[in-house]
């Protein structure tokens, strides 16, 4: 068992280590922290969306701009598309596949932000997504862990995070991505949250 233990955290590790020695990734990581500093400096919105475990990603990177992160300042407009009911009713009438994308029309504006999560690059809900925020005049961050020639080109900017065969190493430097971006969106906002550092 030892051993199986030792072999994740060594594939975690390289995982993190090649993102670390990608400075084109790292760009993006700047490039997505830059467009959600200017969605709320116009006073936009931010919504995230996935599926599985990048869904609880995308509430948990919510509720930190909302809650709190690392100490007390102004909610951030946030919001995750989680809702139980909406995703049932829009999943029994239309299909899974609408599910994030019909949020979008009744909730997204130009000049909001969608942060969405695909780990293989092809989730056919995220791709609807895209395609609503883009058709509302609003900006596209894309985490997956692949290159995707449909999303890509919906996106502003498209973070891309390896992590090996499965997608659990991707989520888990998608989290980590998922908190850079607050924190940078704290350092900017709330630079006093980080005096002295």
């Amino acid at each position: 068992m030892q051993n199986h233990i030792t072999a994740s955290l060594q594939e975690a590790s390289s995982a993190l280590n090649a993102l670390l020695a990608n400075p084109a990734a790292l760009a993006t990581v700047e490039q997505a922290a830059q467009l959600l500093i200017s969605t709320f400096e116009s006073q936009g919105r931010v919504y995230s969306c996935g599926n599985g475990g990048s869904m609880c990603d995308a509430m948990h990177f919510a509720e930190e701009l909302t809650g709190r992160y690392r100490k007390d300042r102004k909610a951030l407009g946030a919001a995750a598309i989680s809702d139980a009911g909406h995703l049932t009713c829009v999943g029994n009438d239309y299909g899974y596949e609408q599910v994030f994308a019909r949020y979008i029309e009744g909730h997204g504006r130009a000049g909001d932000c969608l942060v969405a999560l695909s780990t293989s690059g092809t989730s056919k809900n995220i791709i609807k997504a895209a395609e609503a925020a883009k058709a509302q005049g609003m900006k596209v961050i894309i985490l997956s862990g692949r290159r995707s020639e449909k999303l890509e080109p919906l996106s502003n900017v498209y973070i891309c995070t390896p992590g090996g065969h499965y997608a659990d190493r991707v989520q888990e430097l998608h989290i980590k991505v998922l908190h850079i971006l607050i924190e940078l969106t704290e350092r900017h906002f709330f630079p006093e949250n980080y005096a002295g550092e």
